[in-house]
């Protein structure tokens, strides 16, 4: 039966290709319409050949940072000896940097004249680096209405509206972990969020145009700390966005089944669950005892409630690069409950700025290690045919702009971010026999974004649009390769779920959504699982091209900030969050009391131990931790490495003071002192601190 089903579909996909060749030949004829301009823009629609690239390619040369003058430019602005405005005015800490291509890799080198030569590797696939970039369709539509939120020198945002607004509602965190890009629980004070600048921060991101349907996500630290959380996410929804995240480690949610049915309530949409592997050895680098537990009971309690789970890795060669295929693995065993993965390549910022030549040199993880890793881990994927930029989508949100039409309040989400920021690979699941197949193996999809950007261009209206959508869809699909019950049909209905085009009902994702609607679209029998892999700056890799079409800007007292630019850069976080602290730890304390933290092993308590209806592989659950560290003698962490260097200097001073006395004794001549009496100049050695704050289980400064 389904073998006769492909043989009817080929000779449709036949037909489609004819239909197009017609289709295409009428909108030459006729010539491209003018753009309109939407409600929610002050500048007409872009034409695909309107849209600026930055300089692509390679060898090339970009606009940079040093790795070392950076972290003491901003602590002089922090420690209040600089202005902040410096950042505004003035190229401070900023270099040239070439990429290059050397021995199989593309590199990032620069030279500081005071600080001296860096390097580092940006992908060990040049075919790879080269796909992606040849395939980016171009930046999105300059901001507009947006001098108020967008002025920060060198760093501003440019391009775009943007795709995920980022708050931070405070840097209070739960866990200390390694590595952690903001440093949580480290910096002596609290930085948390008023509900009155939450609101204004909200309010303020849609001023500006183009006003794009944006994601909000409130993080932190641990967003689900804050005691205006779940309002925050109902006023998000109520003033129109439709896809409410939080970024959460998930331990408040898999403690409590009320708090996360609260959640959903309130309008949450997705968690962005920090999930570093299979199994309680994997995760155990975070320093919690029972870390998968927790990663489990939260996603059981998330999904019952109504909320989609999107799991999160921070990819850190030699800790966990072997739990990519795991991962994905566990995505393919529970088609029901995960449609959405993010891989993130660790940077070293935050805890890890300070980083050593020799960890980096171990540690680092490309987007291009990644996309290998889950070929060679799982089987699935080629690295130049069904990986993509992100911003490759951003041709296919065009068109949902055009289709409908210009008096929509909203543009559609549109991740315009430059090529080297991130990627992406489709999967098409069937939920019953959970058979998996990359879409690009069975869809063209160079060519049919192509064809897309020519509908695009011709700008026909609604109808045509949807007519030409149709035939290259259909002129583009390989029935033969396409999972075994996957129909003509099914690939039709997916790109109108996806984009909204025919206004049929697959279950609102509005604010007045309701669990019968969350159902709705979950009784779909395919999973689109789409695995992405999204790359943040280091200083050792910046790169101001890619921070001013930035997608996911942060929102703080000081505007809108490029997430690179925020936490790495010049470091806008250390700087806003001090301007505006709320107190220092020890008046926090005196007011609010301590909340509990979870490290150096300490187990979360969990009130119910339900049976998940989790699929897991014994195997992996039961695996061990990566060992590379241990067996190569690299540090493997900021905190190993701070102890070791706290030994060293132990050490350094004990030889010295060894040194001294028996200069005194063989060259001076000088009689030895008595015993418990320390001669004039000699050096004692230092006391060995305490024992680091997560193994005390407090924060610093206490």
């Amino acid at each position: 039966m389904a073998k006769r089903a492909k043989i009817f579909e080929n000779a449709l996909v036949q037909v489609a290709k004819g239909g197009w060749v017609v289709y295409d030949k009428i909108n030459s004829m006729l010539g491209d319409n003018p753009s309109f301009t939407p409600r929610w823009s002050d500048k007409p629609l872009l034409k695909s050949y309107q849209k600026e690239k930055p300089p692509l390619g390679w060898p090339r040369t970009t606009d940079s940072l040093c790795p070392r003058c950076i972290p003491e430019i901003r602590q002089q602005i922090v420690d209040g000896k600089l202005p902040h405005e410096i950042l505004l005015n003035e190229k401070v800490g900023e270099i040239k940097a070439q990429i290059v291509e050397r021995d199989g890799q593309i590199l990032m080198v620069k030279d500081c004249p005071i600080h001296g030569h860096f390097e580092d590797v940006m992908s060990v696939d040049p075919a790879m680096f080269k796909h992606l970039e040849e395939v980016f369709p171009g930046r999105d539509i300059r901001a507009h209405n947006d001098s108020k939120l967008h002025n920060h020198g060198t760093s501003t945002v440019t391009h775009g509206r943007g795709s995920v607004l980022t708050i931070d509602l405070t840097n209070r965190c739960n866990m200390m972990c390694d590595p952690c890009f903001m440093d949580a629980n480290q910096v002596g004070f609290v930085h948390e969020l008023t509900w009155d600048e939450i609101k204004t921060m909200l309010d303020n991101a849609i001023t500006i145009k183009p006003r794009r349907q944006m994601s909000v996500q409130f993080s932190g630290g641990e967003p689900t700390l804050s005691p205006y959380f779940l309002d925050a996410v109902a006023y998000a929804r109520k003033v129109g966005y439709n896809s409410v995240q939080a970024a959460t480690n998930g331990i408040e949610f898999a403690k409590s089944k009320e708090f996360a049915k609260a959640a959903a309530e309130a309008g949450l949409r997705y968690a962005y669950l920090q999930f570093d592997g299979i199994g309680n050895a994997a995760n155990s680098h975070r320093k919690v005892g029972n870390a998968f537990d927790v990663k489990l009971q939260a996603i059981h309690n998330l999904h019952e409630a109504g909320v989609d789970i999107v799991p999160v890795t921070t990819i850190v060669n030699g800790i966990n690069n072997e739990q990519v295929g795991r991962i994905i693995q566990f995505a393919l065993d529970n088609p029901k409950k995960i449609n959405f993965l993010s891989f993130q390549p660790v940077s070293f910022t935050g805890r890890d700025e300070a980083v050593s030549e020799e960890r980096r040199a171990a540690q680092r993880y490309t987007l291009s290690h990644m996309a290998h890793d889950v070929k060679n881990q799982t089987g699935l994927g080629e690295p130049t045919r069904d990986w993509f930029p992100i911003s490759f989508m951003s041709t296919f949100s065009d068109w949902a702009d055009l289709v409908h039409g210009p008096d929509h309040d909203w543009g559609q989400l549109s991740c315009g971010c430059h090529p080297n920021c991130g990627i992406g690979m489709a999967l098409m699941i069937d939920k019953e026999t959970k058979e998996a197949v990359p879409v690009t193996a069975f869809l063209n999809a160079d060519r049919l974004a192509k064809d897309v950007a020519k509908i695009n261009d011709a700008s026909r209206g609604k109808i045509s649009s949807i007519i030409g959508v149709s035939l290259a869809l259909l002129r583009n699909y390989k029935p033969s390769e396409a999972p075994t019950h996957f129909k003509i049909l099914d690939l039709l209905q997916k790109f109108d779920k996806c984009f909204g085009a025919t206004g049929r009902d697959y279950g609102k994702v509005t604010g007045d959504r309701t669990m019968a609607d969350i159902e709705k679209r979950r009784k779909d029998r395919w999973n689109f699982l789409f695995i992405a892999g999204m790359w943040f700056q280091d200083l050792f890799n910046y790169d101001f091209r890619r921070t001013e079409q930035c997608i996911i800007p942060y929102a703080t007292q000081e505007g809108e900030i490029s997430f690179c630019a925020y936490n790495t850069g010049v470091g806008w976080r250390n700087i806003i969050e001090k301007m505006h602290m709320t107190a220092t730890l020890t008046k926090w304390y005196e007011e609010h009391g301590r909340h509990e933290i979870f490290a150096g092993g300490k187990k979360v308590g969990l009130e119910r131990q339900e049976k998940y209806d989790l699929v897991l592989n014994d195997a992996h659950v039961n695996a061990a931790a990566n060992d590379t560290f241990e067996k190569s003698g690299i540090a493997k962490n900021a905190r190993e490495e701070k102890i070791r260097a706290r030994d060293a200097k132990i050490k350094q001073e004990a030889e010295n003071a060894r040194m001294a006395k028996l200069y005194r004794k063989e060259i001076l001549k000088e009689p030895e002192a008595p015993a418990g009496f320390i001669a004039l100049g000699e050096i004692k050695p230092a006391a060995a601190p305490a024992a680091p704050a997560e193994d005390k289980n407090l924060v610093p400064g206490d």
